[in-house]
């Protein structure tokens, strides 16, 4: 009785813990997203400093050199989908025009039914409060948006920059050494080593992973752009660099450039066959590359259980919006791989895991599979 009330305590405890944390994150999202990202732009880039650090390059001048290369790809990928992404913007009432006008037959019927569902709420209101009306709202009118606000936002995102920016600097300069210096004023000789090596494991594992994933992504991006071209429609570059983009988050990124290709392609083609052939072609593009590509490139190293993929997406969209999407799924990649190195994490790693239909006890020690 003694035990099972023992377990049943720390299990409220870790759920009072949890829900704790998910508040202070959200609480703390302006402080600690430039944090999260610079800690993962120092995991992802730290792979290539120290590799030139075997051939005498200081980390410093390497990390300089790589964000330099990174902001540069950057400022390119923006400059090349700026214009077409601005011009989609600039028509989009005339989008909405066209959507409304092709789809004029299912809006007829929605607006029936809407005005049946108002009709009976009215009439079951009027029977439970009789001879009453609900008042009507005065508009509110917007209040004019000044320069200062303006500036105030921008001054506040160019700020978290810098500092993201200059984090990661440190970071990458600094090295694994940095760490284990960090971690001996709290913990043992034997446990900073441990600690050490599970860091170093996961800087080599998500590193290794998201680097080629990059590649993959990048040649993915390009075929993309180019199925599209073929198939006439406007603007390749920008949907080809929305699916490079778009294809690091897991199943949802890939559905969201499906719904977005399918939506311009309904507006530019009049034609239905030349409107499903859009998306049937990235549908292809994708399976090929989810089902074929990437397991022979990546392997069966990182896979993860999609419940838990999107439950972590869904939670890190609710606390940081698209940056805990994007570091939702390093988090849970760095988790795996630090029990796949510790002692007691196999339950992590087999709660991570997809089901397999393993007979018991026969789990591996190293993690294995792949992100899809």
């Amino acid at each position: 009785m003694r035990r099972r009330a023992g377990r049943s305590a720390a299990r409220a405890l870790w759920v009072v813990a949890l829900c704790v944390s998910l508040a202070a994150l959200r609480l703390g999202r302006d402080l600690l997203i430039p944090l999260a990202l610079a800690l993962l732009m120092a995991l992802l880039l730290s792979g290539i400093v120290e590799t030139l650090r075997r051939y005498r390059v200081p980390r410093g001048l390497s990390a300089l050199v790589l964000l330099l290369l990174v902001g540069l790809a950057l400022g390119g990928l923006l400059h090349a989908v700026w214009t077409p992404a601005r011009d989609w913007m600039e028509n989009a009432p005339r989008v909405l025009r066209t959507i409304e006008h092709k789809t004029r037959g299912a809006q007829s019927f929605v607006r029936r039914f809407d005005a049946l569902a108002k009709r009976a709420s009215a009439i079951a209101a009027a029977a439970d409060n009789p001879g009453t009306a609900a008042p009507l709202a005065a508009p509110v009118a917007g209040s004019p948006v000044s320069a200062m606000d303006v500036l105030e936002g921008t001054s506040g995102v160019a700020a978290a920059l810098l500092m993201g920016v200059a984090l990661t600097l440190l970071l990458l300069a600094a090295g694994p050494p940095t760490l284990a210096r960090m971690t001996a004023p709290v913990a043992t000789d034997g446990r900073a080593v441990r600690v050490l090596r599970i860091i170093d494991a996961i800087r080599l594992e998500v590193g290794r992973y998201y680097g080629m994933l990059a590649v993959i992504n990048l040649v993915f991006g390009t075929a993309t752009a180019l199925v599209m071209w073929l198939l006439g429609m406007p603007n390749p570059v920008l949907w080809g660099a929305l699916a490079a983009v778009l294809n690091f988050v897991p199943y949802l990124g890939p559905a969201t450039t499906l719904a977005i290709l399918t939506l311009v392609a309904f507006v530019s083609f009049d034609r239905i066959g030349q409107t499903l052939l859009v998306p049937a072609s990235f549908l292809l593009m994708a399976g090929i590359e989810g089902h074929i590509i990437e397991p022979v490139f990546l392997g069966r190293r990182l896979d993860l259980n999609p419940i838990v993929v999107l439950i972590a997406l869904w939670v890190g969209a609710w606390t940081w919006g698209i940056a805990g999407m994007v570091v939702a799924m390093p988090i849970l990649v760095a988790t795996k791989v630090a029990a796949a190195h510790s002692e007691n994490g196999n339950s992590v790693v087999r709660f991570l895991s997809p089901p397999r239909g393993r007979p018991r006890g026969t789990w591996p020690s190293r993690f294995t599979g792949h992100r899809w």
